[in-house]
C-alpha cells in the first residue's frame, strides 16, 4: 500500500497567531512543516528552532517548498502574499479579516478560482466546539446577544475591534440567521488606539431577528458570550468555557421556574486552531469547499467595514478629581466606564439583565 504523502505547510508571520499555527502544524503527522517567514528573521528562527523547521526572512523563499500556507502577518499584507501564493499553486489560509479591503477580497476569490486551490479563512470561532454545538439547536433565532471583552493588545493596533474581534461574530450571525440583512446601527469609541476599541452594533434581519454585538479590547477581563432567543427555548453559550445551557418549557403559559427545563448539551472538548486546520487538509485532499470560505470571509468583512465607517464615537466627559488627564490610568478608566455603559445599556434596552 502507497504511503500518504505529507502536505508540505509553511507558516508566514511568526507572531502570536502564527506560533499557535507552527505548534500545531509541528505536531500534526499528516504535514511536514517546512518553514516559516517573517521580516523579523530572529523571531521566525526562534519558532523555526522551537519546531524543527527553517527559518526565512522572505516569504518568497519559502513558496517553492509548499504545498499549503497559513498566512497570519498584518491584515495590510494578506492579499500580496496570498496572490502570489495562488498563483504559484499553493493553498491558502488566511487569518481573518481576509483583507482590509472589499476590492483585495475579490481579487483573492477570483485568483483561488482560477489557480483551482483552496482559500479558507481564519474564522477559528468557527471550530469552537460550543459554537458547533450550539449551532445544531439554533433554528429561527428571533434576538440575539453576544459579548466579545478583553483587554488592551497593542499588538493589534493598527486595526479597530470591529474588524480584530467583532469579525467573529458577524462571521458566525450571518452564518446562523438565513435572511438578508436589511438596517443596523453602531456606536464605538477610540479610547487607547486611533482606532475603535469599543464597538457596538445592533443589526436587524428581514426574519425580523435582532442580533446586538458589543466587542471591546479595553475591559480587563475576558468575556466571550452569546445568548440566543427562540420561541421555545433560550440558548447561553459561554465560547471560552465551551458550556452551553439551554432552557426550554415545559409547560405554557409559564407560571413558575419549574414550567421550565434546563439541559446540558455535551460537548466534546477539542482545540479550535486544530480542527481548524485539520478542516483546511480536508478541503484540500477531497477537494471540498472550505465552511469559511472566501466568500464568507468576504461577506464578513464587508459588514466590519461597513460597521467601523458609521461608528458613532463617543464623547467621555473628563471626571472630576480623577487621574492626570491625557494619562494611561485616566485612559483605561475612561475605557472601563464606556464599556460599562455600552454592555449595561444594550442588555437594559432589551429587557436582559447582567447574569
Amino acid at each position: 500500500m502507497t504511503k500518504k504523502k505529507k502536505i508540505r505547510f509553511g507558516v508566514v508571520g511568526a507572531g502570536k497567531i502564527g506560533n499557535y499555527h507552527a505548534r500545531t502544524l509541528a505536531a500534526m503527522p499528516e504535514v511536514e512543516l517546512v518553514g516559516i517567514s517573517d521580516i523579523n528573521v530572529l523571531r521566525a528562527q526562534v519558532l523555526a528552532w522551537r519546531y524543527d523547521s527553517m527559518a526565512y526572512k522572505n516569504y518568497a523563499d519559502i513558496l517553492p517548498q509548499t504545498d499549503a500556507i497559513v498566512i497570519s502577518t498584518p491584515t495590510e499584507y494578506h492579499a500580496e502574499i496570498a496572490l502570489a501564493a495562488m498563483k504559484k499553486g499553493i493553498h491558502c489560509l488566511v487569518e481573518k479579516p481576509i483583507t482590509n479591503s472589499v476590492e483585495d477580497a475579490k481579487k483573492l476569490l477570483e485568483a483561488a478560482e482560477k489557480a483551482k486551490v483552496m482559500l479558507q479563512v481564519g474564522h477559528v470561532e468557527r471550530f469552537n466546539p460550543a459554537v458547533v454545538e450550539a449551532l445544531k439547536h439554533i433554528k429561527n433565532p428571533k434576538f440575539v446577544t453576544i459579548e466579545r471583552l478583553g483587554p488592551y493588545d497593542p499588538r493589534v493596533s493598527g486595526i479597530g475591534v470591529t474588524l480584530d474581534l467583532m469579525i467573529h461574530d458577524l462571521d458566525i450571525v450571518l452564518t446562523m440567521i438565513n435572511s438578508p440583512l436589511e438596517t443596523f446601527d453602531a456606536v464605538g469609541a477610540s479610547l487607547l488606539s486611533e482606532h475603535d476599541d469599543i464597538s457596538n452594533v445592533r443589526l436587524k434581519f428581514k426574519s425580523g431577528c435582532t442580533v446586538d454585538i458589543t466587542a471591546s479590547r479595553v475591559t480587563m477581563e475576558i468575556a466571550r458570550r452569546m445568548r440566543v432567543y427562540q420561541e421555545e427555548n433560550y440558548i447561553s453559550v459561554d465560547y471560552a468555557s465551551s458550556l452551553i445551557k439551554i432552557y426550554e418549557k415545559k409547560n405554557s403559559p409559564i407560571k413558575s421556574l419549574k414550567d421550565i427545563a434546563v439541559s446540558f448539551p455535551k460537548i466534546v472538548k477539542k482545540q479550535p486552531i486544530q480542527e481548524e486546520l485539520y478542516h483546511f487538509i480536508d478541503c484540500i485532499e477531497n477537494s471540498k469547499s472550505p465552511v469559511p470560505s472566501g466568500e464568507k470571509g468576504l461577506m464578513a468583512l464587508k459588514l466590519a467595514l461597513d460597521i467601523t465607517d458609521n461608528l458613532k464615537k463617543y464623547e467621555l466627559k473628563e471626571p472630576k478629581n480623577a487621574f492626570p488627564k491625557n494619562s494611561i490610568l485616566q485612559s483605561i478608566a475612561d475605557a472601563g466606564k464606556a464599556t460599562k455603559v455600552m454592555v449595561e445599556e444594550g442588555l437594559k434596552n432589551s429587557g436582559i439583565d447582567k447574569t
